[in-house]
């Protein structure tokens, strides 16, 4: 069976990283977006993403952003988080 894809957008680098390592150690692929508009691209790339982890204050387009655009094309679950 192929691992489930996870995106994991966040303009911190070091959160990504440890994000990506807990979830590959569980069996996840995990790809990588820096802002988000490379969320967008790598979304609509890569039709097979089961579920985004998703930054809410990123530089470019922001979480809440990235959410409407995808929501508007795909019932993918979205997990935001930020700091509120």
């Amino acid at each position: 069976m192929e691992a489930l894809k996870i995106l994991v957008v966040d303009d911190e680098p070091r959160m990504r990283k440890l994000v990506k390592d807990f979830l590959t150690v569980k069996g996840f692929q995990v790809i990588e977006a820096e802002d988000g508009e490379q969320a967008i691209d790598i979304f609509f790339e890569e039709k097979d993403i089961a579920l985004i982890l998703l930054d809410v204050m990123m530089p470019k387009m922001d979480g809440w952003q990235v959410c409407r655009e995808i929501r508007s094309h795909s019932k993918v679950p979205i997990i935001m988080h930020g700091k509120f």
